[in-house]
């Protein structure tokens, strides 16, 4: 009996000396900063309080020339930039848009885009969107340093310089959450809501419609559903607890939304407004201009030179969706971001000036943030939309 209380006695220090040990050792969600390769730039003191942007742009079939063109316009060393191109682009598509990255010498001095090389299959209204959002965030967490997440794809483009942008959100607290959301589900009730589909994209490498069940589900009554825009932009404490977790709620909506119509149009707003550690960090807009028909199709309308004027009014950041080689696209490289053909738009870190006669296409070595008219009409957007009276009579409602 004497041999049997020693060794629990024995068993039980040594646990303790373990967990003892255990609770030295320092524990952060986020890893550790990733220093960006360049003339001196390594994230030094002068820029750590700038706030740095991670973008998800995403691209399907045909979009390669696009894809590029976007990145171009929305390029600062400051930020990360993550390109995916889904499994229906075909091989040497991927295979190219990775050799423009390694070629060109601005991208391959400041080393902070990448080309995701296993590509997704994703499913239009499938989940697979969804899952392929999560999958780009994941990898952004684990690989760079950053305050704010980005969804685009190649039809989307800025509407300012990423000087503006960091200069706009330079004084904004880095826990806000961009998200247009409402639980006035409307027609999506009935459309969205209650029917049960399958996407073939989560077991098969071809594309394929979403499949339809001939059944229909009640409304949860475990948490309370949210809609609005799939395009969003998400602090990093927001990004963290959709993909680690530590409550159980992420995880338990995504499996929901995965027999769900549109998944990436409520997946986020449901998540946020059901957390009480996030639903005040809400911001009800997507930071987009959209112009639909009336009443709304499936697509919004492909954006031409009669909207430009709407556009810049609406003082948001980005636009969407414009066609292959839309001749407003040439307008806003020029008026809107002073940018020529196959360079930078204006910035800081570049070496060119503001006139334009040196197009901006090499790195100058240190980051200088030059904000122009973009910066103030976010800034007028910002201010309208953190106002006492939107922040509390819009958030998650």
């Amino acid at each position: 009996m004497l041999m049997g209380i020693t060794k629990c006695m024995i068993s039980f220090i040594l646990t303790f000396v373990t967990l003892f040990l255990l609770s030295l050792i320092p524990f952060s969600l986020s890893p550790p900063p990733l220093t960006l390769a360049g003339k001196g730039l390594a994230h030094s003191n002068s820029t750590s309080t700038l706030p740095k942007f991670a973008y998800l742009i995403s691209g399907s079939k045909g979009d390669l020339q696009r894809l590029k063109r976007t990145l171009r316009a929305l390029y600062h060393p400051l930020n990360f930039y993550l390109l995916h191109l889904d499994l229906e682009a075909p091989t040497h598509e991927r295979e190219k848009l990775a050799e423009h990255i390694s070629k060109d010498p601005v991208f391959a001095e400041v080393r902070n885009v990448e080309v995701v090389e296993k590509a997704n299959l994703v499913t239009y209204r499938g989940p697979t969107m969804l899952a392929n959002t999560l999958h780009a965030i994941s990898r952004l967490l684990r690989t760079a340093n950053w305050d704010w997440f980005i969804n685009l794809s190649a039809s989307d483009y800025p509407l300012l310089t990423q000087d503006d942008l960091i200069h706009a959100f330079s004084k904004l607290p880095r826990d806000l959450n961009f998200i247009q959301h409402t639980s006035s589900l409307g027609w999506k009730f009935n459309k969205r809501a209650k029917p049960i589909v399958i996407d073939p994209g989560l077991y098969k490498v071809k594309k394929s419609e979403i499949i339809w069940t001939s059944q229909q589900r009640e409304i949860p009554t475990a948490f309370k559903l949210f809609t609005g825009s799939a395009w969003v932009m998400l602090s990093r404490a927001f990004a963290e607890y959709c993909i680690l977790g530590y409550e159980n709620l992420p995880r338990t909506t995504l499996l929901y939304y995965t027999n769900f119509i549109s998944s990436p149009e409520g997946y986020f707003q449901t998540v946020i407004c059901n957390s009480h550690g996030f639903k005040n960090t809400t911001v009800n807009h997507d930071l987009h201009y959209i112009a639909w028909d009336n009443p709304p199709k499936q697509h919004p309308i492909a954006l031409t030179n009669l909207d430009y004027r709407r556009m810049v009014k609406s003082y948001a950041p980005f636009a969407r969706k414009f066609r292959r080689n839309e001749p407003v696209l040439d307008r806003i490289d020029r008026d809107l971001l002073k940018r020529k053909a196959n360079q930078f738009p204006y910035g800081g870190w570049c070496a060119m000036d503001e006139d334009g006669n040196k197009p901006c296409s090499e790195f100058r070595g240190k980051i200088l943030v030059k904000p122009g008219f973009g910066s103030r009409r976010l800034r007028a957007l910002l201010t309208r939309a953190l106002s006492k009276r939107n922040m509390g009579r819009r958030q998650c409602k």
